[in-house]
């Protein structure tokens, strides 16, 4: 593994001829949750069944949670409505914009900008994702900025700014995405999941959608069609 800096946002790399991110594989950039450690999924690389030549990015949100050592967030949550949200149950967040998402977004792009730089990835050897709030973070920016990878990955999460996310899918159509989700979230409604699902596919967007009997995770299921859609997505044209 190697560990670098990009846009001010700590990077570890992996896979790839030299499981430091070397070579020219194709780059699957995953961001984590809210709360968990820049390591949180690093480990994965090693359990999905995809090319050997597959390099991955695992980039630390930026912000440290106080009173949660170790704990990291890509924007702020008020703590005490998210609590008090998990006691009423699981409800739609698509009608808003959370703070600092916007600031966030912008610093995402200009750290996939410097990361297809370094390792000379063009867009269509591109991967981009995350779970929960690292997966709000990733749809943001290929729904309302420029960023146009060959594969879009939605691992719990759930639509957040949903009338912009609309009026740029339009300029996805074929984008290729994974969306997984816990039928008994007790965090993210999965309606609302079901809601970005129906968004997408309207817009001609390919969607692969694996609900599954749990919460808030990454079941075997789920990781092993992360693998397959890994390499579905990232074959050169005219290979599959």
């Amino acid at each position: 593994m190697l560990e670098q800096r990009f846009a001010d946002i700590t990077v570890r790399l992996t896979g790839g001829t030299d499981r430091k991110g070397g070579g020219d594989g194709p780059l699957v950039v995953l961001m984590h949750g809210f709360g968990a450690p820049g390591t949180d999924l690093v480990g994965l690389w090693r359990l999905l069944g995809v090319p050997s030549d597959a390099r991955f990015a695992f980039p630390e949100a930026p912000h440290e949670i106080p009173g949660m050592p170790g704990a990291r967030a890509w924007w702020m949550l008020d703590l005490a409505r998210a609590e008090a949200a998990m006691t009423a149950g699981p409800r739609s967040y698509a009608n808003e914009v959370p703070a600092g998402m916007t600031e966030a977004t912008e610093q995402l792009v200009e750290m996939l900008q410097q990361l297809q730089s370094k390792l000379d990835v063009p867009n269509e050897r591109l991967i981009v994702g995350g779970f929960s709030q690292g997966s709000m973070l990733a749809c943001n920016a290929v729904f309302t900025r420029e960023v146009n990878p060959q594969g879009l990955v939605v691992l719990s999460g759930t639509p957040v700014h949903l009338d912009a996310w609309k009026k740029g899918m339009p300029e996805r159509t074929g984008l290729r995405v994974l969306q997984s989700h816990g039928e008994h979230d007790p965090l993210l409604s999965f309606d609302a999941a079901q809601e970005l699902r129906d968004a997408m596919r309207e817009a001609e967007l390919e969607v692969e959608w694996i609900p599954f009997r749990g919460g808030h995770e990454l079941p075997m299921p789920v990781l092993e069609g992360l693998g397959r859609f890994v390499t579905a997505a990232s074959a050169p044209p005219g290979a599959e």
